[in-house]
């Protein structure tokens, strides 16, 4: 005897494919404080201390075509919604433990990624040390561009910059990361059994700030893509 959904599931979400196709995600892993002027901005300590991290589901993935503006709606219940640009790294293989060695062979993809954050209710969050799920995992809390197939290659440097309204607000080097992207994936593979359609944000250079109704955003990562979108009215 067959079984039958008995409510209509929802679309699986997926990334557009430089050249063609869609990526399908599975689930979302941020990285949190991996360029050291972000850690101090942010007053932590930007050595090499184990990691820490949090999550965003997978359909707070908002995708945005090459060639087109994205359109971000303000979320509800904040008044601080801050940009953070990152390389967004996309894997097409998995497993559990990897070393960093293994981890680079998982890597499928890359693309440029904004990590919005409500940082009024985050800073709640952190300040009854509750977890920060409200201020980061939200509905099209990860706008992100068309995915480039990686072909073997691993960034070790490159700039990644966002301007706002025409204005620079961050600016860094890949190469500032204080974990590589082979180590950030090896990392989560020790708390959780990757699988292909994960996606894994790599942390944000210095310069965060708040968006307003109106803005328009421009990232850029060097090798790997541009990202374009507006800030609209909540829907």
């Amino acid at each position: 005897m067959s079984e039958t959904f008995v409510i209509e599931p929802a679309p699986r979400p997926v990334l557009p494919v430089a050249g063609g196709g869609l990526f399908p995600v599975r689930r979302i892993y941020c990285i949190a404080r991996n360029y050291a002027a972000h850690a101090r901005e942010m007053g932590g300590d930007p050595s090499r201390e184990a990691p820490f991290f949090f999550t965003k589901p997978a359909d707070a993935v908002l995708p945005v075509r090459a060639g087109t503006c994205g359109q971000f709606p303000y979320p509800p219940a904040s008044r601080d919604v801050h940009h953070e640009l990152e390389l967004v790294v996309a894997l097409g293989a998995g497993g559990s433990d990897l070393s960093p060695e293994a981890a680079r062979a998982c890597i499928w993809g890359y693309a440029v990624g904004l990590d919005m954050t409500r940082r009024d209710l985050q800073a709640e969050a952190k300040a009854t040390g509750r977890p920060w799920d409200i201020g980061k995992a939200f509905d099209a809390a990860a706008p992100i561009s068309q995915l480039v197939p990686a072909a073997g290659r691993v960034p070790e440097s490159g700039e990644i910059r966002l301007e706002v309204n025409g204005e620079t607000r961050q600016r860094g080097d890949l190469s500032d990361m204080i974990w590589s992207i082979p180590e950030i994936i090896a990392f989560f593979s020790r708390y959780y059994r990757l699988e292909a359609g994960d996606l894994i944000f790599t942390g944000t250079p210095e310069g965060v700030g708040p968006v307003a109704v109106g803005d328009r955003l421009h990232g850029v990562v060097a090798g790997v893509g541009e990202l374009h979108l507006e800030v609209v009215a909540p829907r």
